[in-house]
């Protein structure tokens, strides 16, 4: 057999609306190509720097390089084309049981491979395009009591998921937030592609997303057949608006609450006829237990019993045991609970849904001598907008005419405007906008300050940083967090033995002395104590509510997980350049050996480093050329190889040249440092200076030395996470460990590990990992996603301008700013704390409450204190949205659009 052969692909390439390197559809590209003839392996390489590929092993006897691209691009033809891939916002926020249920009946349609409903109304969908097309999945997903699900052809509608209880508006508009899809939102392989640039012309705002009302919805799906579905549901209104609209259940919760408090009062105060106190708890009844009896009926139908069945199985007990009052109640109290719930998680909803809101809907273009207004949709990479004073910027893009200050809190979570000028080479810094200086860079949804600016378009408006961040929110509301997936498998058992519990009391009568009457009511408020509804409720929206206050204060947390093991862990791990120092080092010394001169030694390392974009070469390139000021002749480097970790080499005057740190001259042949270079390089290294030194042939021409300043609020920042309980803070950085002691003293961090290669980094967070449980990394997200990615959170600092820390992180802290860490791991606390906090007060209640029905507590009072655990764990969960630090609002970002200038 000959010997294998490796090709390589841009993994983006084969699969185009693949976003994650982890996704399903990547299992099925390396599943499927595995097995093909002349395929020895495949699988993905680079998965933690970002930029993921796909490396195939093949045998070049069997098969030609090709032959080989041309399956690996049409077996990700075939899957991009076949498995879609949605990401939905339903019309209105769902009850955790609810949210549960709506996943199930998705995960229970024929051809979906995996959805995922949160209790936000945020929603994922995978599904196989070959067995089920998008409409008849919505379609089918409406006959599960989940309406206002439109078609693809309308760019930006979405599914409003009903929870049997949870209220939409008929009028209440619904949103799509993202999805890929081979066609659905992304490139079309199945014959719709073609109209996916029109259907962004008639988004006058893709992040905002089109409004689309669910009488139009509904419009789009007349005339289809409902296959199983229709003839169970036809006519049925699965909106459960009311005869009110949206408020409905608060309205009626109010008039049951009346209609009980008169009962009781004529009751009590004997005035009227005997019948009128029943008459008005029968009333109650049919207020409070409305919506209760419409979602155990949807319950029931779907093969599901859920909590409501056995409120409403508890309330017909006591009315039949003639304890109307009772009964009323706890449908009055159940009600309320219900509306109330709804309410919060509408408000912490909202929270994260004014992000969609930040980018204004039509921007003015400049058009050669004139300015013409569009839609934000359409505008193209290479416009150039104008942005008046106060308006809200259209796109992310690159400042080429005016100066100005902007706002950039909605995005990035700054408090205080950044200066922007125009950017010398505009064409330029649109090709590499990532590193573009935060001087020229603007992003949509910022806010121009007093200067008329122009800008010109670097990524459309679907591509936006906020867009992204959108996106991310969306999916990270739909994730499930350590603690609720706990909570949700202990529900699973412990539901399951409630309901045995009741059957038994149910027959005490035959063993105790007592009429069936009472075995029968103690049953019943056992039935109350143990429902647990705070329990459903308490990890969900602490989480919401964490998520929605972080992004608001300019800090995207892809979900529950990482919040609750930032809230947790005791250790974090810091990269040094960048993160812990400004990132702009500055060449200090240039010392040169006997022989050569200072203007020799710069020159040749000008000529050599100014072929890279590391941050201490662009550090002695801009050095050598003040110093060197057109005093030397230029010359010519040829054959620039990189030296992982070391440094570079290059041919130069027909001689090899190397420069990198001092360890390189030892591994290298007959290159030992001479002692006067090694003397002067510990000078340097002492003094904090990052030393690289130069060797031309066989001379060395002497050593640089680079200095890059702390940043100066780092050490108020650790002061800060000390104070906030983390007890090691520890530097990890490739420069050498002299370098790494002075900065890590200078900032206050615990410990400093340096002269670590990449790979060392990785080890380093492992064996922290090991030592300590958990343990977060913080980093830019480019050079460091393979030690972030082996941390437990990975955080990215500066991520408004990076795709790859957008994606790589776990937690992104949008501004360029160590000052928001504190912000980040402080919230995480407070989350973690208030989960605790309602998982001890709804277990705590469930714990008292049930041996207290058992031994003669009434319904009336289990109630009081079941709907009650209920309200607290949700108001507590609420607090995080008022989230401070230290008591000051400084973090808090404005999300309130400003008035624009006439």
């Amino acid at each position: 057999m000959s010997e294998s052969v490796k090709l390589r692909l841009d993994l983006p390439l084969v699969l185009p609306d693949v976003a994650d390197a982890n996704d399903s559809c990547v299992t099925r590209l390396l599943d499927t190509l595995s097995g093909r003839p002349g395929l020895i392996e495949a699988h993905v390489a680079g998965r933690e720097s970002g930029s993921p590929q796909l490396c195939i092993h093949y045998d070049p006897a069997t098969l030609s390089l090709t032959r080989v691209r041309e399956l690996a691009n049409s077996v990700g033809a075939e899957i991009t084309s076949r498995f879609a891939h949605l990401v939905l916002r339903t019309g209105a926020p769902l009850h955790a049981r609810g949210a549960r249920g709506a996943a199930d009946s998705l995960r229970g349609i024929p051809g979906v491979v995996e959805a995922e409903v949160g209790v936000s109304g945020a929603v994922r969908i995978e599904y196989d395009r070959s067995v089920l097309s998008e409409d008849v999945l919505l379609a089918r997903a409406a006959a599960f009591g989940v309406r206002g699900l439109a078609s693809a052809r309308v760019a930006a509608a979405a599914p409003a998921f009903k929870e049997p209880g949870t209220h939409v508006d008929p009028a209440q508009p619904v949103s799509v937030v993202s999805g890929h899809a081979g066609g659905d939102r992304g490139h079309d392989h199945a014959g719709k592609g073609k109209d996916h640039h029109n259907d962004h012309n008639r988004d006058a705002n893709p992040v905002q997303a089109e409004q689309v009302r669910l009488d139009t919805a509904n419009r789009d799906h007349a005339g289809h057949d409902h296959a199983e579905g229709k003839g169970d549901h036809a006519g049925h209104d699965h909106s459960h608006g009311g005869p009110l609209g949206e408020k409905s259940e608060l309205i009626f919760a109010v008039l049951a609450g009346m209609l009980l408090l008169a009962g009781w009062l004529i009751e009590r105060a004997g005035a009227g006829p005997g019948w009128l106190p029943t008459a008005c708890y029968v009333a109650a009844y049919l207020f409070g237990g409305f919506f209760t009896v419409k979602e155990a009926f949807e319950n029931l139908r779907a093969r599901r019993f859920e909590i409501d069945t056995l409120m409403l199985v508890a309330a017909i007990g006591a009315a039949a045991l003639g304890k109307w009052a009772e009964g009323a109640l706890l449908l009055f109290l159940f009600s309320l609970g219900h509306s109330l719930e709804h309410y919060a998680m509408g408000r912490a909803r909202r929270a994260i849904e004014a992000l969609a809101k930040l980018a204004p809907e039509t921007a003015t273009v400049r058009r050669e001598d004139r300015t013409e207004e569009v839609a934000v949709g359409t505008l193209q990479v290479g416009d150039v907008v104008v942005v008046r004073p106060n308006e809200r910027l259209p796109a992310d893009g690159v400042v080429v005419v005016g100066t100005s200050s902007v706002n950039q809190a909605p995005v990035t979570g700054e408090s205080v405007p950044v200066d922007k000028r125009p950017a010398d080479d505009p064409k330029a810094a649109l090709a590499a906008f990532e590193r573009v200086g935060p001087e020229n860079r603007v992003f949509a949804g910022t806010i121009n300050g007093s200067g008329v600016i122009e800008v010109m378009v670097a990524r459309r408006s679907e591509q936006s940083t906020m867009a992204r961040v959108v996106k991310m929110v969306t999916e990270a509301e739909a994730q499930r967090s350590p603690t609720q997936q706990f909570t949700e498998r202990f529900e699973r058992i412990f539901v399951p033995v409630i309901l045995a519990l009741v059957v038994v009391l149910l027959f005490a009568w035959v063993v105790i002395d007592e009429p069936f009457a009472v075995s029968f009511y103690r049953a019943m408020a056992v039935l109350v104590a143990a429902s647990p509804c705070a329990l459903a409720i308490s990890v969900p929206s602490a989480v919401l509510s964490g998520v929605a206050r972080a992004g608001r204060g300019g800090v995207l947390v892809k979900g529950g997980g990482p919040l609750e093991n930032l809230g947790t862990l005791t250790s974090i791990a810091f990269d040094k350049t960048g993160t812990l120092t400004e990132g702009k080092p500055k060449l200090t010394d240039a010392v040169a050996a006997e022989g050569a001169s200072e203007d020799e030694l710069l020159s040749v390392a000008l000529v050599v480093e100014e072929h890279s974009d590391h941050p201490l070469a662009s550090a002695i390139v801009t050095g050598a050329r003040e110093r060197l000021a057109d005093r030397v002749k230029p010359l010519t480097a040829t054959d620039l190889k990189s030296i992982t970790g070391r440094g570079v080499q290059a041919q130069v005057e027909g001689e090899l040249v190397h420069i990198g740190k001092p360890v390189l001259f030892s591994e290298l042949a007959d290159s030992a440092l001479p002692a006067a270079i090694e003397q002067e390089n510990a000078k340097l290294v002492a003094a904090g200076r990052t030393t690289m030194v130069v060797r031309k042939g066989a001379r060395f021409l002497g050593v640089l030395g680079v200095m890059d300043t702390p940043r100066p609020v780092a050490a108020q920042v650790m002061a800060e996470l000390r104070a906030l309980g983390i007890e090691r803070l520890i530097m990890i950085s490739g420069d050498n460990q002299a370098v790494a002691d002075a900065v890590a003293k200078s900032v206050g961090l615990t410990e400093a590990k340096g002269d670590l290669m990449p790979e060392q980094k990785v080890e380093a967070i492992k064996e922290l990992r090991k030592a300590h449980g958990k343990v977060a990394m913080v980093g830019d997200g480019v050079n460091d996603a393979p030690a972030m990615a082996n941390a437990t959170v990975g955080i990215a600092m500066g991520a408004a301008g990076s795709d790859v820390a957008l994606e790589t992180a776990d937690v992104a802290l949008m501004a360029d700013d160590l000052a928001q860490l504190p912000f980040a791991v402080g919230l995480s606390r407070s989350t973690s704390r208030i989960i605790k906090q309602n998982l001890w007060v709804s277990l705590g209640v469930v714990a008292v409450l049930i041996p207290a029905t058992i031994f003669g507590l009434n319904i009336g009072t289990a109630v009081l204190f079941h709907e009650g655990s209920t309200i607290l764990v949700v108001v507590n969960a609420l607090r995080l949205l008022a989230y401070k630090v230290d008591g000051k609002a400084s973090d808090d970002v404005d999300l309130k659009a400003p008035a624009t200038a006439a």
